[in-house]
């Protein structure tokens, strides 16, 4: 393991999530403060309603889709969510976030835009409304329900210093997080036998790998074979649903979970919802090619 390689990811990562977590965090203070979201929110409103977010969530909904989670969050933090708001947010941006740089891989491993599109979203939004509809008493907060609760402040000045104070605390947490996970996965992609799986591709163990350590990797280490031909396609299409539902679930996860959301029913939840539809889109896929 090269602990100098995996430091400077992790200081990489700082910096991305540094420029990402603290503007967009004192943005969304502002927003909220002017009430100006409530000329946007009508964009996604139908969705959040739905999921029985508020309607203030929009951004955090708009930016995880097409930029990353980091940004999502940092548009959510400010919102004073319940546990089990804040995990039908993880289960849905879970499944449909960065949708245009991911959908480049598994267009690689001869996935189609128009069905990655379709099924992230469509697809995290029925199991996001599936979390919607069960009690609020099966959720609840891994860590603490109110590490960032919402603060009312009566002046631009008082909210500046109180959303800075905020953002800087939210990036420490984020940046410790990602670090130790950086180190944990570095070390898992340095051992022999991940290194020899580049060599000997196995669908269940791109399979394990994407669950773990998210698309690019899982679905990554097959391109060359997909390419090749030499793995079965309907291999390749069960593998990519699988992951586009279920990826990076630690990850992803404890993003989170530093909000409120509960780990092991997020964690759950994508899992069985991964299962049921890649059997479900493997059968149909059978009987349209067979």
């Amino acid at each position: 393991m090269n602990y100098k390689q995996t430091l400077s990811s992790s200081l990489h990562s700082a910096l991305i999530i540094l420029k990402f977590v603290i503007p967009i965090y004192i943005i969304a203070d502002i927003l909220y403060f002017y009430n100006t979201l409530s000329y946007v929110a009508f964009i996604v409103e139908p969705f959040t309603s739905m999921l029985g977010l508020p309607a203030e969530a929009s951004l955090a909904i708009i930016s995880g889709i097409f930029l990353n989670l980091y940004a999502a969050v940092a548009f959510a933090a400010p919102l004073d969510m319940t546990p089990h708001q804040w995990s039908i947010l993880a289960v849905f941006l879970g499944v449909c976030h960065s949708l245009v740089v991911e959908s480049v891989i598994m267009k690689k491993i001869g996935i189609s835009n128009t069905y990655s599109y379709s099924l992230r979203f469509f697809g995290g939004l029925l199991i996001a409304f599936t979390v919607a509809l069960m009690p609020s008493s099966w959720f609840e907060a891994s860590l603490t329900s109110n590490v960032f609760s919402k603060t009312t402040y009566d002046t631009l000045e008082a909210l500046l210093y109180g959303s800075i104070s905020s953002a800087i605390s939210l990036s420490i947490k984020i940046i410790i997080l990602i670090t130790i996970l950086i180190f944990i996965m570095d070390f898992i992609k340095t051992r022999d036998f991940i290194i020899k799986s580049q060599k000997n591709v196995s669908k269940g163990f791109s399979l394990t790998v994407g669950i773990f350590l998210g698309i690019t990797y899982g679905a990554g280490i097959l391109i060359k074979e997909a390419q090749s031909g030499t793995i079965a396609k309907k291999d390749l299409f069960y593998i990519g649903t699988f992951l586009m539902i279920c990826h990076a679930i630690i990850e992803d996860t404890l993003l989170f979970v530093i909000f409120g959301a509960d780990f092991t029913m997020v964690i759950l939840i994508r899992t069985i919802a991964a299962i049921i539809f890649s059997y479900i889109l493997v059968k149909i896929y059978e009987r349209k090619y067979n």
